[in-house]
């Protein structure tokens, strides 16, 4: 959900909106500050990631419409490599299935993007499926091997913000075992019988 930032708040009041709405839109505001917390949290948390050889955003696309490694190429070349902030959210729109062919380089670059767009209502499609249904296969947390501890708990900040999101009340259950199951504030560790 998209709320309304002190900006919005002070044209409202500049066209004349009336006392009521204005009330409503402030203490909505509140939710806008707190959003704008937990992306303070994922830029710094994120903030030197790179691409590396990390699969791009559209060479993603271009494995998920079944394309050959010629297009997969030409795709990758207009991706963005060193920025992760400079990835527009009309592109993370376009390539919403792209999360679902990313390495774990790929996703972790992409990964914030698509977290602050979606805290600031801008991304169409949500994070909660990608971030929660991490124990139906190991290939989905294979996807998560690469974040640094302080990125774990930007995911973590994340989650806890849009479970008490109303357009994600029908994920909460999901959301609350994936932070109690895997986005802990402490990793988990997890050792063979071997060891």
């Amino acid at each position: 959900m998209k709320y309304p930032s002190p900006a919005d708040i002070a044209e409202m009041k500049a066209r004349g909106y009336d006392r009521v709405t204005i009330e409503k839109a402030e203490e909505q505001s509140k939710r806008w500050e707190e959003a704008q917390a937990v992306c303070s949290v994922i830029r710094s948390a994120f903030k030197n990631v790179k691409l590396g050889n990390g699969v791009g955003l559209w060479q993603a696309q271009g494995i998920d419409d079944c394309d050959d490694e010629a297009t997969w190429s030409a795709y990758r070349e207009k991706d963005e490599k060193e920025d992760w902030q400079r990835i527009t959210t009309d592109d993370l729109n376009n390539c919403y299935s792209s999360k679902s062919f990313f390495d774990g380089e790929g996703m972790r670059f992409h990964l914030p993007a698509y977290l602050i767009a979606d805290l600031n209502g801008e991304y169409g499609f949500g994070m909660a499926f990608t971030l929660t249904h991490l124990n139906e296969n190991e290939h989905s947390k294979s996807y998560f091997t690469l974040l640094s501890q302080a990125q774990r708990l930007a995911v973590r900040e994340y989650l806890l913000y849009i479970r008490s999101e109303p357009d994600y009340s029908h994920k909460r259950a999901n959301i609350d075992k994936a932070l109690e199951e895997y986005w802990t504030e402490v990793p988990r560790l997890e050792f063979s019988a071997d060891d």
